[in-house]
């Protein structure tokens, strides 16, 4: 089986079947094509390999959720990008989250509500990164939220710095583009903060 090979038709129905033996071989057999995946979609080699064993995961508890045997790369696809959009998220997440100040009974209402704005609005963040092409996701979150430097950057996908900062300028005007023009729900409004 060459690594761009997925498991045949007849491998995918034993395993829906319930076939250990099947199953085993489905998993190993998928599992180059999977980690392939998650390295284009990840934004780091780690998250990669987490986002792979994940899916791989999922792939044996639930090979009899599948609808169509000939489905089997496009729901692979669908369950890594899922978990390595969750692995950004959660980080943006992190970095996100306001320091802790002393408890002041104004403070903590103020703070609490300034959080929840915060969430919301990396949530936003979140969903505009999401639909970034995978070159320009991968430079904006090694960049901008894991805080690389751009020569790491750069040196880490093969790219020149020119290339690497020209694919940082374009998600990051993205971004801002889709994060100013999607409606915040906090605010009653639009993202610009009118109502109605």
């Amino acid at each position: 089986m060459t690594e761009s090979s997925w498991p045949g038709e007849q491998l995918v129905v034993a395993a829906q079947r319930g076939d250990i033996e099947a199953i085993t071989a489905l998993v190993s057999g998928a599992h180059p094509n999977v980690v392939r995946f998650a390295r284009t979609l990840c934004a780091t080699p780690e998250d990669a390999e987490d986002a792979a064993q994940e899916a791989l995961i999922i792939l044996y508890r639930r090979i009899g959720m599948l609808r169509a045997s000939g489905a089997l790369a496009s729901w692979m696809f669908r369950i890594v990008r899922n978990e390595c959009l969750r692995r950004a998220r959660t980080m943006l997440r992190h970095h996100t989250q306001p320091r802790q100040h002393p408890p002041e009974r104004d403070a903590a209402v103020r703070s609490a509500e300034e959080e929840a704005l915060q969430r919301l609005e990396a949530g936003r963040v979140a969903a505009a990164v999401a639909t970034l092409p995978a070159d320009q996701r991968r430079v904006l979150i090694m960049r901008d939220i894991q805080g690389h430097s751009g020569r790491a950057v750069a040196d880490a996908l093969g790219l020149s710095t020119a290339a690497m900062k020209s694919r940082l300028h374009r998600a990051r005007a993205t971004v801002r583009h889709l994060v100013r023009d999607t409606p915040d729900p906090a605010r009653g409004g639009n993202a610009d903060g009118n109502q109605g």
